[in-house]
């Protein structure tokens, strides 16, 4: 816990944010007070301010069902949430938006590339038996001939501000989610709540700065559109959902807007698919009777959501001529090994011929990604990260968040497996250094304190594909998700994270 006399300001270029104490000077360099070291010193304001943040949450729907009852919307909380909105460099914000596109033109061709990921996935299908199990579906949908036409990526390329280096603050990035990319929904209902907040504490202007955010607009937008080509008005789009919904208000902020064009919503379960799942003769997807367009995961990317039926539904899911969200190759592309080989010189002009400048901007982001593949190169960095582990964070090929190592437990892992093929089934990448903040971390029945914290951005992505042609690639909203510094990795849904709004500055 910090006193209340943190402040923030804005370190040189930019950088949000360093951290000084009252009353001492601006640092050599600073560029700018920081936005909120007013309001930071008046205690009693802070604390009627998260009062009415709270309220302001429950009435703009910012919700999680509870832990006790996760299955059950009787007793809700609010989903965890910053005070203040956060500050984030407006050159750093927009380029995120920028390169969102090329994201996705490379995410596609990547699903689309079956000897690249062959190719690339080659060690880690031997160490990682999730991984393989998905690659063997994905051999088999193939072998037998796609019935799927139309394509609909819906991915989340998350970012830190990298400020470790003598250079300004860089924008690089931590991965890019191609299944089940979470809080599209409650980030478009979170700006309004920051706005009230500030409004409450004497800043109408900077509350009428904060940017709109709709990403369950664009996210609906590309399900819609997946719909509409799949070419059958009957068909319902299904969100394949976990068996603990305790996040179900994000989805609900999808599935509203898809109601709202008339478009047929229904929910099942892995297990549901598999009791109640069928196939006709053209290969058309039918659960319980209905016909199902879009089968939109947001389950299905962590080994404990299979047992064997489990991966039979699965199976009857990619099978389909229904538009998976994502089929199996797009989840494919989203693994840490190939984000590690997208690094590699000439890989991504060889991904994206012709694109120039998206092949720029795309780099431009990569922080160092590192090979642990058996030989002389991986035997080489894994040694280095060994003597320098503060310097790396080492990821497996698992999304969901809390799965990366650091510090003491990086080096002893590598220690454990340097020697063994193992060490395939992780990369190593480059630690990112943001510059923390102070700010308030609200939590529902938590106790009101300041935390040095540090933000991680994520821009939503969605494109269709029409056979070969794209018909449509959007950059749909983004998402602010902050931790206190303490917290080495996680996301909301696992009680580290929280969410916020970004400041531009």
């Amino acid at each position: 816990m910090l006193p209340i006399g943190w402040l923030l300001e804005a370190g040189p270029g930019y950088c949000p944010i360093a951290l000084k104490k009252a009353g001492q000077p601006a640092s050599a360099g600073s560029s700018m007070a920081g936005p909120w070291d007013v309001v930071l010193r008046d205690e009693a304001a802070l604390r009627q301010a998260a009062v009415v943040a709270m309220d302001a949450a429950l009435l703009e729907g910012v919700l999680m069902r509870t832990d006790a009852e996760p299955n059950a919307s009787e007793v809700v909380s609010c989903a965890p949430f910053t005070l203040l909105p956060s500050a984030v460099p407006r050159a750093l914000f927009e380029q995120a938006y920028a390169v969102q596109r090329d994201f996705n033109l490379l995410v596609d061709a990547i699903s689309r590339d079956k000897e690249f990921l062959e190719r690339t996935l080659a060690s880690t299908i031997k160490v990682d038996e999730f991984t393989a199990r998905l690659f063997r579906i994905h051999q088999q949908v193939l072998e037998e001939g796609l019935a799927q036409s139309v394509f609909l990526g819906i991915n989340r390329s998350d970012y830190m501000f990298d400020c470790g280096a003598a250079s300004p603050p860089a924008l690089k990035q931590i991965e890019i989610n191609t299944i089940a990319a979470s809080f599209g929904g409650l980030a478009s209902r979170t700006a309004a709540v920051h706005g009230r907040v500030l409004r409450v504490l004497g800043k109408p202007e900077e509350a009428a700065r904060l940017l709109p955010n709709d990403p369950a607009q664009g996210l609906a937008m590309g399900i819609a559109k997946a719909w509409e080509l799949y070419g059958s008005p009957s068909a319902a789009v299904m969100f394949l959902v976990e068996e603990a919904q305790r996040n179900i208000f994000d989805q609900r902020c999808v599935e509203n807007k898809l109601w709202d064009r008339n478009i047929r919503v229904i929910r099942r379960r892995f297990r549901d698919v598999y009791e109640q799942g069928s196939l006709d003769d053209s290969r058309r997807l039918y659960v319980g009777g209905q016909e199902v367009a879009v089968v939109y995961y947001r389950e299905g990317y962590v080994p404990s959501n299979y047992d064997q039926q489990n991966w039979e539904a699965r199976l009857l899911l990619e099978r389909s001529r229904a538009v998976k969200c994502p089929d199996i190759a797009t989840q494919l592309a989203g693994t840490k090994k190939v984000q590690q080989e997208l690094s590699r010189p000439g890989m991504l002009e060889k991904l994206l011929p012709g694109h120039a400048e998206a092949v720029r901007r795309i780099r431009a982001t990569f922080a160092g990604l590192y090979s642990l593949d058996v030989g002389e190169e991986g035997d080489r960095i894994a040694a280095t990260a060994i003597a320098n582990p503060e310097r790396f964070v080492l990821k497996p090929q698992r999304e969901g968040g809390g799965n990366n190592l650091y510090g003491e437990e990086l080096k002893q892992v590598l220690e454990r497996i340097k020697d063994s093929p193992e060490r395939t089934s992780y990369i190593l990448m480059d630690k990112i250094e943001p510059q923390p903040a102070v700010n308030y971390l609200l939590r529902a029945r938590s106790p009101l304190k300041a935390s040095k914290c540090i933000s991680e951005l994520g821009i939503f992505g969605v494109y269709v594909r029409q056979g070969t042609e794209l018909v449509l690639n959007e950059a749909a909203g983004h998402l602010l998700r902050t931790k206190a510094v303490e917290h080495a990795d996680g996301g909301v849904v696992a009680g580290v994270a929280v969410l916020d709004t970004p400041y531009l500055v």
